[in-house]
């Protein structure tokens, strides 16, 4: 694992992804944000953190809810549809392993579906500790399984019968979380302690199964670096099964595809 590589990789995806993000892959993500919110408790005067808060939709949320909001985010083009969006909200342009902020400054940290894309996950979840006052807590979002999430299930068994799976210049990811409990686990090692996770349940929708692929491609990173590395004229073939195997999820407006999020959460204590 080189987490220079990783950050690389990663900041060159979401600075390209940035002016598509809240149209694509970000109209999943944002599915989530009040559960995550809610997990924090975040309501009228909480200070709280927003980690790799992209176009700073949570942020925005968050400060809908009279919340003191700061949003951080290592992309400058990210933050920069953050700001134009929010502009009353402060971002700042800073890491999730080296947070620009005080010990025991704020009473939230947030970050919806960022941490598994940092280097060093622990070394974020150790920061946001430390930015926590007593009693602080931290709440996240992960996505569950292929099992739960059906939009997944079909884009890698399609390319799984028709494409390459291994077809990506993504260098070897920093770790994520995987199932639940490895979410409550990285809380406990980070010093968490009543720590806490279930499943959110939701529906993205699609026209079609190219448009997925579409929104797939356009905002998100690993996933994305996968499709492209497809050999010329799979992807056709790949967006025909999808297309195949989602008739069970086909209603009158199109595919709704269920999808599942892991909201985990923690309290500093001392």
């Amino acid at each position: 694992m080189d987490p220079e590589a990783i950050r690389a990789f990663e900041h060159a995806r979401w600075e390209r992804a940035a002016s598509v993000y809240a149209a694509s892959f970000g109209v999943a993500t944002h599915l989530f944000c009040e559960a995550l919110l809610d997990a924090a408790g975040v309501g009228a005067d909480t200070e709280v953190l927003d980690l790799a808060c992209g176009p700073g939709v949570v942020a925005g949320r968050a400060a809908a809810r009279g919340a003191v909001v700061c949003g951080l985010d290592f992309s400058a083009a990210m933050l920069a549809e953050a700001r134009a969006t929010y502009p009353s909200v402060q971002f700042v342009h800073a890491d999730a392993e080296a947070v620009p902020l005080p010990d025991a400054s704020v009473d939230a940290v947030v970050s919806n579906f960022g941490l598994h894309h940092v280097p060093r996950p622990a070394l974020a979840l150790t920061e946001a500790r430390r930015v926590l006052r007593p009693g602080g807590r931290v709440a996240f979002t992960f996505w569950a399984g292929h099992a739960e999430n059906i939009a997944w299930e079909l884009v890698f068994d399609a390319v799984r019968r028709c494409g390459d799976l291994a077809a990506s210049d993504a260098p070897a990811p920093g770790g994520g979380f995987g199932t639940t409990q490895a979410c409550l686990d990285a809380l406990a090692a980070a010093g968490f302690a009543h720590v806490d996770g279930r499943l959110e349940h939701r529906v993205w929708r699609h026209a079609d199964a190219a448009e997925l692929v579409a929104a797939l491609r356009a905002g998100t990173a690993r996933m994305a670096a996968m499709i492209e590395g497809q050999r010329e004229g799979i992807l056709a073939a790949i967006v025909a099964d999808i297309e195949e195997n989602a008739a069970a999820y086909r209603d009158p407006m199109g595919l709704a595809l269920p999808i599942a999020a892991v909201v985990a959460e923690g309290v500093r204590q001392g």
